[in-house]
């Protein structure tokens, strides 16, 4: 907040993209740090940031809105500068009482404690709750392995079968996918046609395995495609692989998709295999357009 409230203190009026290159140039920012998304990767962290900066010193009437889309810094604002403070937070910022107002509205400034005991956060309002959100997928995940690990290898490989549906893979789970798995199966756990019409075909192996999986295991796999003169196949295991089994399988004119444990926790997750809501929270801004005056 203290380098966006001195980029300000020419008094002129500034656009947030204009604060945005400023503070990127201030902090020697790299294009990818610039790039970098929230979890949702709905927002760039950076500009999250600077907006709520900026929404934290117009609260605190350290800057102010002219109109729309601009802003300059007040009076107050300018006599904080001249006290050359160290760093502007929101501790700090707890010393005005419009802030205080702002962090908490239901708490009345006539004859109370004007110091608030709100919890101090590096982090911007949907930074927190993205960061909550990802904790809380990261624990759903782990249990999801877990319970996968727990159950026998036929359903493994059905729940294989039935995400790559829920992918858009083929057409209903019943026409399109076929669980092999069977003695003689050539190392082919299962096969799934990759559209609808099934103009191609993708073979699945699928591993609960505790320990990492090696290139032994992925050349064995890369045998059984050629066995079925396949060009397509999906590895999947409840584990990790090796960098040497990855290198192996990035570097083979065969297509081979290795999905590890992590990978396939997420999927399951984002295409609703094996979980159900919970509860869902949305988060609104202002329509400014309903705003505007004709």
């Amino acid at each position: 907040m203290l380098p966006l409230l001195k980029h300000l203190s020419d008094g002129s009026e500034h656009t947030l993209r204009d604060a945005e290159e400023h503070l990127a140039e201030h902090f020697k920012l790299t294009p990818t740090e610039r790039a970098e998304l929230l979890p949702s990767g709905q927002q760039g962290v950076f500009k999250n940031r600077i907006g709520w900066a900026r929404t934290y010193l117009k609260k605190a009437a350290l800057l102010e809105s002219p109109k729309r889309g601009v802003f300059k810094i007040t009076d107050r604002g300018t006599k904080i500068l001249l006290s050359s403070p160290s760093k502007i937070d929101t501790k700090f910022l707890e010393q005005f009482p419009e802030f205080l107002d702002f962090r908490d509205p239901t708490k009345s400034l006539n004859g109370a404690e004007t110091q608030s005991e709100l919890p101090q956060s590096r982090t911007t309002p949907e930074e927190s709750i993205e960061l909550a959100h990802q904790s809380l997928r990261d624990q759903l995940a782990a249990e999801l392995l877990t319970r996968i690990l727990g159950c026998s290898p036929m359903f493994f490989e059905q729940l294989v079968v039935e995400l790559l549906v829920k992918m858009g893979y083929g057409g209903s789970r019943r026409d399109a996918g076929e669980r092999i798995g069977q003695t003689g199966d050539g190392g082919i756990d299962g096969i799934i046609k990759e559209d609808r019409l099934g103009l191609d075909t993708i073979f699945i192996q699928a591993k609960r395995w505790q320990g990492s999986v090696g290139r032994p295991e992925i050349q064995k796999f890369v045998g059984a495609l050629q066995g079925q003169r396949a060009q397509k196949g999906v590895f999947i295991t409840t584990s990790s692989y090796t960098a040497e089994a990855a290198d192996y399988a990035s570097r083979i004119d065969t297509k081979v998709v290795l999905i590890d444990g992590r990978q396939l926790a997420a999927l399951m997750i984002d295409f609703d295999v094996g979980v159900a809501p919970a509860a869902t929270f949305i988060v609104k801004r202002i329509d400014s357009d309903y705003f505007e005056e004709s």
